[in-house]
């Protein structure tokens, strides 16, 4: 009898129905009843009493549920123990990714904030994309990620969000829109366009088409490329212009102009959202902390972006 049988079984039974069952456990139906029949053949006895209609427990199986609900809930608080006391026994850390954008405008603040009361908690910091930063929350390399949302988020993540990102354009410096105090798409609608690769940043590549779209117009794509700051250094070569969030602006780059943008109408097309992700039902005292702050600063921080 191995744990993952006793979990199987208990979804099972609690749900009375394997396809649910197996869909909660994010495994097929087969191989959920394959565990059962295995866990049936090692104990000997019938646990689920099938008709085509229903499913329901035998009286072993009811007495199994109830043995199993404590074997269960006593290895959780075994396995909890142990994570809590071996995050005791270490230094205190928490390792943080971020997107680039991120990275350059809400930790300095978030940071600068953390320490002043945590001054005990060692930060550690990686900067990548929302599609390489997300798996490491879930294989446990990182504790908080500062990403897009994706469409299609992970049940196994928690998600908050936390603000807006405003969009602005990045000009030459010398191009003849660069000295405006702002600008509109249809100041725009005839200049190459830099945009980010969109299987990597999708939301950064879709912000500038919808933006266009919004305006009726269609963007005239002349560069993809994988990282914002390169999207900001061929500007500065004079090979087109960007719309990038307003964060971007702290990246130091000679030769290059940001021009507020004002879209056609109001809304969250021409704004990029930022949250906080972790791993869902998960415990971290350092996570919660930064939490903490982030809530208590979060609408002075937004001010900014």
């Amino acid at each position: 009898m191995e744990l993952h049988q006793l979990r199987c079984f208990v979804a099972a039974a609690e749900q009375l129905h394997f396809g649910r069952a197996a869909q909660h456990l994010q495994m097929l139906p087969s191989a959920l009843g394959r565990q059962i029949r295995l866990l049936e053949e090692d104990l000997g006895t019938r646990l689920f009493a099938r008709t085509t209609r229903a499913v329901s427990l035998t009286e072993d199986g009811a007495t199994l549920l109830r043995d199993a609900r404590a074997i269960l809930a006593k290895v959780e608080a075994v396995e909890s123990n142990l994570r809590n006391r071996s995050r005791a026994g270490a230094a205190r850390r928490l390792r943080i990714g971020a997107i680039d954008s991120a990275a350059a405008g809400l930790l300095p603040p978030l940071l600068r904030d953390f320490r002043a009361g945590n001054p005990d908690i060692s930060v550690q910091l990686l900067e990548d994309k929302t599609v390489r930063l997300l798996p490491k929350i879930l294989t446990g390399a990182l504790d908080l990620a500062f990403v897009r949302p994706p469409d299609r988020p992970d049940k196994r993540l928690e998600f908050r969000p936390l603000l807006q990102e405003t969009a602005i354009v990045a000009f030459p410096q010398r191009h003849a829109l660069a000295a405006r105090k702002s600008v509109m798409l249809a100041d725009i609608a005839d200049e190459a366009m830099l945009v980010p690769d969109r299987r990597s940043r999708p939301h950064s590549h879709d912000l500038t088409v919808k933006l266009f779209e919004q305006a009726g117009l269609t963007p005239r794509i002349v560069q993809v490329a994988d990282e914002k700051q390169t999207i900001i250094n061929l500007v500065a070569t004079k090979l087109g212009v960007a719309i990038v969030p307003r964060w971007t602006t702290r990246m130091a780059v000679s030769g290059v102009r940001f021009v507020p943008l004002r879209p056609k109408q109001s809304g969250p097309v021409g704004r990029l959202p930022l949250a906080a992700a972790w791993l869902r039902g998960s415990r971290d005292p350092a996570r919660d902390a930064m939490l903490s702050v982030l809530e208590a600063r979060l609408r002075s921080y937004a001010r900014e972006a």
